[in-house]
């Protein structure tokens, strides 16, 4: 007895500390919990995605391909926990209006400026100009703003086609680009890595033509049109542009990115507002709670001890899924929020088979503490095999390619059962074992068994 009870006084001691660990990281927000575009508000885009140049048995590579290279450049926005998912849906006219691309970014409110930045195919393309056309062209002319268009300062009669001439170097001879400072000024630059063929070809172009200039466009806009100095056989260079930061950010990550695998078209987009977000989080506290009430009174009235057992094992189960949400980072939706809710109610159930079984075995005429044994053991292979069955069910509803709402919906309630399993056998026998009483008699066996009618000994008439 001693021992179940010291024991049952850790479990609830580490319960307690679980308890405000979820309590301190939510108020002073260092560990918040991650809300889905429904509560938290944000964009919803959906993108058509042109298959039509692609042979059959390349679509499905393609679009897992572009679902990867759209998702890193989300990333690159800073939005929590963005999802991008592809979707097949049934259409009648043609298989290329099938095929659309889903992206869902919390916390963002501009869906145009993120729809730009998604589906933007940047070109960089390196061209050679002789420094006497260029000297010209300059002295001449308005000189070119970095990243601004290059109609806007050539003459009817000079084009900058005219001026640089292709050298065969481009953007898809790059293997990385990187953010730098100049150590003088700090101001931010761009430094790139060429490919081998890139790095054969620009040492090529440094050494034959130095002296000139080469200028460096980005989908027909000049950059930046440095002199070549000296050969460069390494493959490294370095654009300076006049960037401001975030000009040299987006660079960098457009280069990095490059085109799409599949070209995308946007055909929807929708802003969730942050109300909409706050009503769904407050009523599903009020769910929540209300729900907890209610089962605890049932269960208190009903089962009288072992239902006090049953509670204190719910709040201990509640304390646990929260801090899982929370280490986890799962994302909760309005979806989520209703599958917790539904958890909550199933995690009694396993408690309510083994109270059962343990009034049978009272009824035989059993001692309390066998009878809670009993109980235990009869009811395990019932709650076994009624919990696998809703973990497949879990695991089913969150692989099956589906939308956001359904996954959310699965992964709590998949969580949700395991920790149940926990709670209803290891925490609910730890404490129940930890206060029954340890003779039988009319009173104890009042406690320990339910309903309203008088608990006889199936030996007393």
């Amino acid at each position: 007895m001693l021992k179940h009870r010291a024991r049952a006084v850790f479990l609830v001691l580490i319960a307690a500390a679980i308890g405000y660990f979820v309590y301190s990281t939510e108020r002073s927000q260092s560990k918040p919990f991650r809300l889905g575009l429904d509560l938290s508000g944000g964009s919803h885009l959906v993108f058509r995605a042109d298959v039509s140049k692609l042979a059959p048995a390349d679509i499905g590579d393609s679009m897992a391909a572009l679902r990867d290279d759209v998702e890193r450049r989300v990333n690159t926005f800073g939005v929590s926990e963005p999802l991008v998912q592809t979707e097949q849906a049934a259409a009648l006219s043609s298989k290329e209006s099938a095929y659309k691309l889903i992206v869902e970014l919390p916390g963002v409110t501009d869906p145009d400026k993120a729809a730009a930045a998604i589906g933007a195919t940047p070109e960089l393309d390196f061209r050679l100009g002789a420094s006497g056309d260029v000297q010209a062209y300059f002295s001449s002319s308005t000189p070119l703003s970095p990243l601004k268009s290059t109609t806007t300062a050539l003459s009817a009669t000079s084009t900058y086609e005219s001026i640089f001439k292709p050298t065969g170097l481009n953007g898809s001879m790059i293997g990385r680009a990187s953010l730098q400072f100049d150590q003088t000024t700090g101001a931010p630059q761009v430094g790139l890595t060429f490919t081998g063929e890139g790095r054969a070809l620009f040492n090529q172009l440094t050494k034959e033509h130095v002296g000139d200039f080469i200028g460096i466009f980005l989908d027909g806009h000049l950059i930046e049109a440095p002199v070549v100095r000296e050969q460069i056989p390494n493959g490294q260079a370095v654009v300076s542009g006049s960037f401001t930061l975030d000009q040299a950010q987006t660079l960098v990550r457009n280069i990095n990115f490059g085109a799409l695998p599949v070209p995308i078209a946007l055909i929807s987009t929708q802003t969730v507002g942050p109300s909409l977000g706050q009503a769904a989080v407050q009523g599903g506290l009020v769910s929540g709670v209300v729900a907890f009430i209610l089962i605890a009174l049932f269960l208190i009235i009903w089962y009288r001890l072992p239902g006090v057992v049953a509670v204190v094992a719910l709040g201990v189960y509640t304390v646990l899924m929260l801090a899982i949400f929370k280490i986890m980072s799962v994302t909760l939706t309005a979806a989520g929020i209703a599958g917790f809710i539904i958890t909550i109610g199933m995690a009694v159930d396993a408690n309510i088979l083994i109270f059962e079984r343990m009034k049978e075995e009272l009824n035989r005429g059993r001692g309390i503490w066998d009878a809670m044994h009993e109980g235990f053991a009869r009811a395990w292979l019932s709650i076994r095999d009624s919990n696998i069955s809703s973990i497949i069910t879990a695991i089913i509803l969150f692989m099956v390619p589906s939308n956001s709402i359904v996954k959310g919906f699965a992964l709590v309630f998949g969580i949700g059962v395991v920790v149940s399993m926990f709670t209803a056998i290891t925490a609910s026998r730890l404490f129940l074992f930890a206060i029954s009483p340890a003779t039988t008699t009319a009173l104890s066996r009042f406690l320990i068994g339910n309903g309203f009618r008088r608990q006889r000994p199936a030996n007393q008439s």
